[in-house]
């Protein structure tokens, strides 16, 4: 499998390579992903786990859009995969007629993150929402973010490997 990510600068200021890092990881899924049928993006991993690639892809597309539009920017942006009666539905609620879609949805997400981003001026901007964790910073959204995507790119690492025996970084 040819490796298309473009890799974080190996010397940046701060924002520059947590922007880049948290791209990596973007891009690192989207690798993942790669070459799958809608069939294939549809596995679920092993009982009892629900854990899909597609449902990857379909859980940071409401990653994104929490953190970025809701929280950071304050925007009325409701989850779109899951809600109070069906709060796993973004991993449960995945069909093959709807990968492109969810791919869609999720870039579409990434794409607006980055606006949102590039519209900050400071790491240190406070968010426009308070968490249960209490107010956070642009900084601290960055540094959870790449958090979230390496912990399930290493999940997807494992769900590709059991669909077709692919591995890789």
């Amino acid at each position: 499998m040819d490796d298309p990510r473009t890799y974080p600068p190996l010397a940046a200021d701060e924002r520059t390579m947590l922007s880049a890092w948290l791209d990596f990881h973007r891009e690192t899924l989207a690798l993942k992903c790669a070459g799958l049928d809608a069939e294939q993006l549809c596995t679920r991993s092993v009982e009892p786990s629900s854990m899909t690639l597609i449902g990857l892809v379909r859980h940071m597309a409401e990653v994104e859009r929490g953190w970025f539009e809701r929280t950071m920017a304050g925007l009325d942006s409701p989850p779109r995969y899951y809600g109070p009666d069906n709060p796993d539905g973004d991993f449960d609620d995945v069909t093959p007629d709807a990968c492109d879609a969810d791919f869609a949805t999720w870039q579409a997400d990434c794409a607006r993150a980055r606006q949102i981003l590039s519209d900050i001026d400071s790491l240190d901007e406070p968010a426009a929402e308070a968490r249960d964790e209490g107010r956070v910073t642009l900084r601290w959204i960055l540094v959870h973010m790449i958090e979230e995507y390496a912990r399930h790119n290493g999940h997807a690492d494992l769900l590709r490997e059991r669909i077709d025996g692919q591995t890789g970084d």
